[in-house]
């Protein structure tokens, strides 16, 4: 019966692919046979993909995302067969990458390694939760997580990363099933790649199996060992890409391209199928599948009954978690207070995390720098601060995970130049909306002496690129708690771009808020420049202002700390603080393009940075109230 569950997954795979006429047939074709005995130990519930103690499964080859809709579907997930006949096509729930609008699909996947680094995070986010909520003789949290991976997820560098990661803390919750077909688009993969890919494991701190991918008794075997570890466990599965197409198996021609139809047709009569028949499920296959959906409600209602055995701390605890109570935290005040804002956003964050426990996160070893140490909170995994190491990739990944879990409100931390090599988990963040937290210091060429290569001169205009995406850059100690109180209550990922310099203390403004991106700071009756800017300056700016004022050039300034949030707002409002018939310029130590959307001139940076000491540095670039006022003033005549 194992073989013809596997086949039925293989049919069902190409018949998806060949439908669409696009896709990637080969490894869920060669990994059926390792799906149809993990169905056995799975524990999970159909009928509630949400349930907390879940087995995470997460398929990093995000590529094969067949094999994710095929499992769904007999698994009794709510995707039916019409929705795997409307594979990669425009507004189905089976997009060509696996996405989260697909109940069952724990996280998107799609470029390679990060399904990897998002394993470790469950892994990682179930060991901080077992801590948290586990009781004597009651362990509520005791899920496993399993990842499919293949070759290119291993070549890609933030696998690296996160597998190290997760052998320094032995996550011994965490199973990778390598699909080692040696088989990639361009070839076979020795043309690129030789490593021992166990060794280089062990070397991490993890147990390492190798099986047939093919073989039920070793496959089962493998998965039975994986269930009393003390370290994670990877699974090498050597299998054939395409296994049972024909002529096609085992070539890399069947990676990324419909196998055909005469192919299909022959390698359904091989195995004893229909050949006339398409998207075919068997009754007893089916039923021998939907078996999951009684397992799953039984081990639902019994994990039920342990939550009610909490103790009453316990069960507090969960809902707190569950449902965190922002009104609850206690924002500090710095009025009047000249302050660097990744000070005052160290401050700021250890008050969110004595509200709300599951507040949690890390730098990527620039805790005092970034000023992101929870204090008195402890390391992980018994504690709140993380330390990923110099990691930024895998740290937003994991992250990303954690935000996924149903517990947790991560943050990630690093300068801002180095939000480049963190940049595509932020992007599937934005792109599952998830809140998760980005905390960016060393905002520009006030790093000073450190030089042009750790100042960030474009990577505001990138973040603010991104759709779904809230980049707040604040202008002082107040404006960042402002920021944070809409951040904590949007449906996205933010990331803070803080000072490493003390920003003077702004007056309160005279129109708008920040919730809207941007307000009127300071006006006059007979403006005729509106200078418009964040971070360190709209200081400059004011300066500016007061003394183009005394000179009888009217000009206001307006604080813009998110240009996410005041690119949706209604023109009207829009206009009021940046008013039209004013020449509207905006003020940036940044590449700071995107401005051209509201401004008539961009007063920005047309190079990198240079070394040396930071009010140096923004003299000689022009960010000085001197150099400023010659600019408008030259501007107005």
């Amino acid at each position: 019966m194992l073989k013809k569950q596997a086949d039925t997954i293989r049919f069902l795979c190409a018949d998806m692919v060949q439908k669409a006429n696009s896709g990637h047939p080969g490894a869920p074709m060669g990994l059926a046979d390792v799906m149809v005995v993990l169905m056995k130990f799975l524990n999970h519930n159909p009928k509630n993909p949400n349930w907390l103690n879940r087995d995470r499964l997460v398929f990093s080859g995000g590529h094969a995302s067949s094999l994710v809709y095929s499992f769904l579907h007999l698994s009794g997930y709510d995707l039916s067969l019409d929705e795997l006949k409307k594979f990669r096509q425009l507004g189905s729930l089976t997009p060509g990458h696996p996405e989260i609008h697909t109940k069952g699909v724990e996280v998107a996947t799609g470029p390679l390694g990060q399904g990897v680094a998002n394993a470790v995070g469950f892994a990682m986010a179930a060991k901080y939760a077992a801590n948290l909520l586990n009781e004597p003789n009651n362990e509520v949290i005791n899920h496993k997580i399993y990842c499919l991976c293949g070759d290119g997820d291993l070549q890609e560098g933030i696998s690296y990363e996160a597998c190290a990661i997760a052998g320094n803390l032995s996550l011994n919750n965490l199973v990778l099933i390598y699909d080692s077909n040696n088989i990639t688009i361009e070839g076979d993969t020795s043309i690129a790649w030789s490593e021992d890919v166990k060794v280089r494991f062990e070397a991490q701190g993890w147990d390492v199996a190798r099986i047939d991918g093919h073989d039920y008794d070793q496959i089962e075997f493998a998965l039975e060992q994986a269930k009393e570890r003390e370290k994670p466990y990877l699974i090498i599965a050597n299998t054939r890409i395409a296994k049972g197409a024909g002529e096609l198996e085992g070539s890399h021609h069947s990676h990324g391209a419909p196998l055909g139809e005469e192919i299909i047709r022959a390698a359904k009569e091989a195995a004893g199928f229909d050949p006339g028949l398409k998207f075919t499920i068997d009754e007893d296959v089916l039923l021998r599948f939907r078996a999951a959906i009684e397992k799953g409600d039984l081990a639902e209602a019994l994990w039920n009954k342990q939550v009610e055995n909490l103790s009453n701390e316990g069960k507090k605890l969960l809902n707190s978690l569950l449902n965190p109570e922002i009104s609850k935290i206690n924002f500090p005040d710095f009025a009047g207070k000249k302050v660097a804002t990744r000070d005052s956003n160290g401050v700021i964050i250890n008050e969110i995390a004595k509200a709300l426990p599951g507040f949690i996160g890390g730098s990527a070893d620039l805790a005092p720098s970034n000023k992101t140490e929870l204090k008195g909170m402890g390391d992980f995994p018994n504690g709140r601060n993380i330390h990923f190491g110099i990691r930024e990739h895998a740290m937003a990944a994991i992250n990303n995970s954690f935000a996924r879990y149903g517990l947790f409100l991560p943050f990630s931390a690093t300068f801002f130049i180095f939000s480049d090599y963190l940049k595509p988990s932020a992007r599937i963040a934005a792109l599952m909306g998830v809140k998760h937290f980005f905390i960016l210091t060393h905002d520009s060429i006030g790093v000073g002496e450190d030089g042009p290569t750790h100042q960030p001169i474009e990577q505001l205009s990138t973040l603010r690129a991104m759709p779904n995406f809230y980049t707040f850059r604040p202008a002082d100690g107040n404006e960042n708690v402002e920021c944070w109180k809409v951040a904590l209550n949007l449906n996205a990922p933010s990331a803070f771009v803080l000072s490493r310099q003390g920003l003077e203390p702004l007056n309160s403004g005279e129109f708008g808020s920040v919730e809207k991106g941007a307000y009127l700071l300071k006006s006059t009756s007979d403006a005729k420049i509106t200078l418009v800017a964040s971070g360190s300056e709209v200081s400059l700016c004011v300066k500016t202002a007061d003394t183009l004022n005394a000179l009888g050039i009217g000009v206001n300034v307006v604080s813009a700390p998110c240009f996410d949030l005041l690119c949706e707002q209604p023109k009207d409002y829009v206009d009021k603080i940046l008013d039209p018939a004013t020449n509207i310029v905006a003020v940036e130590a940044a590449s700071a393009l995107e401005w051209y959307k509201f401004a008539d001139i961009v007063y920005g940076m047309k190079s990198f940075g240079e070394s040396g000491k930071a009010d140096d540095l923004f003299d000689y670039f022009g960010f000085s109230p001197e150099k400023l006022v010659k600019f408008i003033k030259d501007l107005v005549k």
